[in-house]
């Protein structure tokens, strides 16, 4: 367990080599292997332990895995981090847990190595019969008024209600579940310390003290950063019996709670709204390419996720086969500054650990963002190019709209 808490620590949310290694070797030699990696690399890798590996696993991808994780073996610190979820009165959960969710198995090698829980520690029993309500955090009224109706309607059919604990629509379906007497689950994309949102920190406090559970990936102190909010993305659809888009524009990061729905073949479904609303063209284009099907009340969410509110027969999956490929195409892109989107993944990686107000020096960036020193800088240099970042003395900012050259257009994040 106190391995598998330092992974959670160590790698970012569904790094895929880390998930490969520690299935490979288990979690304590892993770690054992990436401490003995960094100190010396040629010997690490001539290992007969690693062989069966190589078949999954390029030694480069290997070896880039080590190059992101070392920054942060100096301060790992697991007893640390448990001592503060117990003076929160959680637990930590592992694979092999009774209390643990069967279906995040169907991640494979992104599964968590772990999970953060406050309130309800039993997630697998929460997760038997549950529904997956997720959509916009600039929700309408027509968005927020269907999404707590349908929680207050499957809670009343015997589901929990699962979300992502965000304004929107992740807030009216947590609220329709508690107000239906249901457990719902809210899955934070920081550390279960902090609760994140600021203006829900009543509702996810009430989770946490009866009303179901809060839970994340990443240990108490985490940030809740960009790339950690669409990886929870996939904990939410994996641990859930169906998926329902609730509202959600072309861009809502949502839809990616879609795609990894339709990727692991869980039901997945859409709900319709006005043809000239905006914030539910995403919803539409679900609906449109065949990667949804259409839901309109609680009755058909709890008919979509089944007569047991289990996975959907054989047959049914076997059908739904295509729908990952129709779903990429609904998916929106990341929902960040144009200019830092357009300069690819390292970059944006990087601009989400870059501080909005201060500044940090490298070693703290590189553990931030999960990056290897390399990669770190190759990130910082573009931000850099396009005025995005700005160095002050070994350490590093983000460079505000405002404050950049004529022709500067970027917001903060």
């Amino acid at each position: 367990m106190l391995s598998r808490a330092a992974w959670s620590r160590l790698a970012e949310p569904a790094d895929a080599v880390a998930g490969a290694l520690v299935a490979h070797l288990g979690a304590p030699a892993a770690l054992e292997w990436v401490v003995d990696a960094v100190r010396d690399p040629a010997r690490a890798m001539r290992g007969q332990a690693l062989e069966p590996l190589g078949t999954r696993v390029a030694a480069d991808r290997l070896m880039e895995g080590v190059a992101r994780w070392a920054p942060r073996l100096d301060r790992l610190d697991p007893r640390r981090e448990l001592r503060v979820l117990e003076r929160f009165g959680g637990a930590l959960l592992v694979p092999g847990d009774a209390r643990w969710p069967a279906g995040l198995a169907a991640l494979g090698a992104e599964e968590p190595f772990a999970l953060w829980v406050r309130g309800e520690p039993d997630l697998a029993a929460l997760a038997e019969r549950s529904v997956a309500l997720v959509g916009a955090r600039a929700s309408s009224a027509y968005g927020d008024h269907v999404a707590a109706d349908l929680a207050a309607g499957v809670a009343d059919r015997g589901f929990s209600v699962v979300s992502g604990g965000a304004y929107g629509i992740d807030a009216a379906a947590h609220r329709g579940a508690v107000a239906g007497g249901a457990p719902t689950v809210a899955v934070l994309a920081g550390g279960v310390d902090r609760f994140y949102p600021p203006g829900n920190q009543d509702l996810l406090r009430r989770l946490a003290d009866g009303a179901g559970a809060v839970v994340s990936e990443v240990p108490p102190g985490s940030a809740p950063f960009k790339q950690r909010f669409l990886a929870r993305n996939r904990i939410i659809a994996a641990v859930s019996c169906a998926t329902v888009v609730v509202e959600a524009a072309w861009r809502s990061g949502a839809l990616s709670t879609a795609r990894h729905a339709a990727r692991l073949l869980r039901p997945l479904g859409a709900v319709p709204g006005p043809v000239t609303a905006a914030t539910s063209t995403g919803c539409h284009a679900l609906l449109r390419d065949g990667a949804a099907v259409c839901v309109t009340d609680a009755a058909e969410v709890a008919e979509l996720a089944g007569p047991y509110g289990g996975a959907p027969p054989e047959e049914d999956s076997r059908e739904r086969a295509p729908a990952p490929a129709r779903a990429a195409r609904a998916v929106s892109r990341r929902r960040v500054p144009a200019e830092v989107e357009a300069l690819g993944e390292r970059p944006r990686q990087v601009w989400d650990a870059l501080p909005t107000r201060a500044s940090a020096g490298l070693d703290a960036l590189a553990r931030t963002a999960g990056l290897a020193p390399g990669e770190l800088l190759a990130g910082l240099g573009a931000l850099e190019l396009h005025g995005l970042a700005a160095q002050e003395g070994g350490r590093w900012r983000r460079v505000r709209s405002g404050a950049r050259g004529e022709g500067s257009g970027t917001s903060r994040s």
